[in-house]
Formats: structure tokens, sequence, C-alpha cells
């Protein structure tokens, strides 16, 4: 698997992943820091209509930092991906010696697997999110 910068023409393909209306994905793309997880055999370019095939991507991550601390704001894709993929805040934090935080929505326990084995450790509860529950996860030293 190959990690590279999300694109524009990657919204749609991470709206399909994320369940999220595409221009939201578009204005994750503009204002955070998001990166792909997409298969080794995938095409490097987007296809004749200036998207991304949905099928080449295995995942993302989004994240920014402030306050002292890098916030993964969205991630998803397979397991594999997403625990490859949080290796990217993290490696960020660990050159800017911050911490990094994500929060795990109630019931998603393939999220809070990848978080698990990519090192986050759950701190206590985060906020609720569409009235789910959330853990909080964080790395003090990456």
């Amino acid at each position: 698997m190959d990690v590279r910068d999300a694109v524009e023409a990657d919204a749609e393909a991470l709206a399909s992943i994320a369940d999220a209306p595409t221009d939201a994905m578009r204005g994750v793309i503009h204002d955070r820091t998001v990166r792909v997880a997409v298969a080794d055999d995938a095409a490097t370019d987007p296809n004749e209509d200036g998207q991304s095939d949905p099928a080449d991507l295995l995942g993302f991550v989004s994240y920014d930092a402030h306050d002292g601390t890098v916030h993964v704001t969205q991630f998803g894709g397979t397991p594999e991906a997403c625990e490859h993929l949080l290796a990217e805040p993290l490696r960020f934090a660990a050159s800017e010696s911050m911490p990094v935080e994500l929060l795990v929505v109630e019931g998603e326990d393939g999220m809070r697997d990848a978080a698990e084995s990519a090192g986050f450790e759950r701190v206590g509860d985060g906020p609720m999110f569409e009235g789910k529950r959330t853990d909080r996860y964080r790395v003090d030293e990456p």
C-alpha cells in the first residue's frame, strides 16, 4: 500500500469511506492535512472524469494541530490501512514534540482496534457525537 496526500479529486472516494457529503470531504481536504492509502496496483492519476476510483482508496486520515496537540479529526478504511495511516500524524507529532489525540465513536470497534494497534491508549470519555458516546485516545510521546 502507498500513502500520499489527498487531492480534491479524492473527495468523492473519501466521502464514500467516511459516509459524509462529498462537499464536506472536499472542505476537509482543503482545511486539514489529509493522507490516503491506495492499493499498490492502483492508478496514480484520477480517471477521465477527474475523480479517483473509490475502489483504489483503502483509507484516509485527516489531522491538524492546535493548542499544543495533534488532533486526528477523521480516519476510516480497511483496518490495515487505518493502522498504517495513523502512523502519519504520529510521525508529524514526533517531529514537533507534540502528543496526538483522537476520538472513537461507540460501536466502531474496527477503528478502536486500529487506534490501539497504532499505539493509542484510551484516556477517558470523549464528547457526545451525533448522540453517541466517544472514547478519547492519546499518545503522549510518539
